[in-house]
């Protein structure tokens, strides 16, 4: 079975896919990642086959205004000025996007998978194969149990199905990109064409979330068509090993914290750092501080923090007393799997709705939102991941679950139950 899979975005949007790519490989079938060429390093280590696509949209991610914007969660009639002009800008970055994909489907495939940001269902179409949409935020198929994370405001229950709209009408601005590309792939501009759940008979696709229900609230009434299959984890690289600065670092003390933002950042990292220096001080705790991808920069370090560009997190989170991070669904996975305590600093998107329900499952102090960060607050609630029992057993019990759902090979198993 030849599996085309296709995403596109920063770190976190492309390795829970190359995780996928890699597992299928892994049970015998041929995978095709189609992401952007700036995450080509993910696969190489792993012999995963990587078709480069234009890098679109994260061009934009160095843009002041938008860093501005994310700092407060598009909040204000700034940040909504600015997220219109990122749906702009990004109609013509994602329009050479879906032309190289268009051109890595050409080689065929039994099975397209995608993220629904990108059309993969027409590309699926013009081979006459099924689009199976795989995602890693509960934001795209409606349920009773809660309201769209994408929606920032508390609704009455009664309405929790219908704010999932919401991320429809948002993609409705993308539907122009999407016919255009289904004339150059000669398929006719029927009804229906932009519905992702939908093939082209009208009845529902399957759909793969790449996340864990023992996260989500009770009563989920997902339909049968929908398989939340735990998270999916690209493991550390074959023989790959600590540096020896990092390894006598950990030797030499308590486990630390872990404080890393991923490539999410606002408008002044710096700031975010000497928040972080002052918060490990102030707490009295050893850190591991993730600088490489941007989400915070550090300086003049005391010897209780050790400077990282970046390490495997299935690798170094287990050695960790505690993981504060930004909320994204795959360092969240990667935290929860560790079975460590969390302190989540959310800032934007469905980063708010992972810190509640960290903290909801008793993982994890209440977030402590990026716009509202201070020192005092960080350190209180490092000091309260690190010394409460109560949150230590949970967080091992929860992590032993979700590593028990091997979200990885349920995935594989739904794909090839539909070649």
């Amino acid at each position: 079975m030849k599996v085309l899979i296709l995403t596109h975005g920063t770190r976190g949007d492309v390795q829970p896919y190359a995780g996928l790519a890699l597992a299928l490989r892994r049970a015998g079938h041929e995978a095709v990642l189609g992401a952007p060429a700036a995450m080509a390093g993910l696969a190489e280590p792993h012999g995963i086959t990587y078709a480069p696509v234009d890098d679109g949209t994260n061009k934009l991610m160095d843009d002041p205004g938008i860093r501005e914007a994310i700092d407060t969660n598009y909040r204000g009639l700034r940040g909504k000025k600015v997220a219109l002009e990122v749906m702009r800008r990004s109609k013509s970055l994602m329009a050479q996007v879906f032309d190289d994909m268009a051109a890595v489907a050409e080689a065929g495939a039994d099975l397209v998978v995608h993220t629904p940001s990108i059309p993969g269902h027409h590309f699926a179409e013009r081979l006459g194969v099924p689009a199976v949409p795989a995602v890693l935020q509960p934001v795209w198929v409606p349920t009773g149990a809660f309201r769209n994370p994408m929606v920032p405001v508390a609704l009455p229950k009664a309405v929790n199905r219908a704010s999932y709209l919401a991320v429809k009408l948002l993609l409705r601005s993308f539907h122009g990109l999407g016919d255009t590309l289904r004339d150059r792939l000669e398929l006719p501009r029927r009804r229906g064409r932009h519905d992702f759940l939908r093939r082209p008979d009208g009845s529902p696709a399957t759909v793969l979330q790449g996340f864990s229900a023992h996260v989500l609230p009770a009563a989920l009434d997902y339909p049968a068509w929908v398989h939340t299959t735990g998270f999916w984890y690209l493991p550390a690289p074959p023989g790959w090993a600590p540096s020896p600065e990092l390894a006598a670092f950990l030797e030499a003390g308590q486990a630390p914290v872990y404080i890393g933002f991923g490539s999410m950042a606002g408008n002044d990292p710096e700031r975010i750092g000497r928040i972080v220096i002052e918060a490990v001080r102030l707490a009295a705790v050893r850190a591991v501080v993730a600088s490489g991808w941007g989400g915070l920069r550090v300086r003049d370090l005391p010897d209780e923090v050790f400077q990282l560009d970046q390490a495997p997190h299935d690798w170094l989170f287990p050695r960790m007393a505690a993981i504060v991070h930004h909320g994204g669904s795959g360092t969240t996975g990667a935290a929860l799997a560790a079975g460590r305590p969390q302190v989540v600093c959310p800032f934007v998107a469905d980063q708010p709705f992972w810190a509640a329900r960290v903290h909801a499952a008793g993982v994890a102090p209440p977030p402590q939102p990026q716009r509202r960060l201070t020192a005092e607050g960080l350190a209180a609630a490092i000091r309260a991941a690190v010394s409460d029992a109560a949150m230590a057993r949970a967080a091992a019990r929860l992590g032993h679950a979700v590593r028990g759902e091997d979200g990885n090979s349920r995935a594989v198993k739904i794909l090839e139950s539909l070649s």
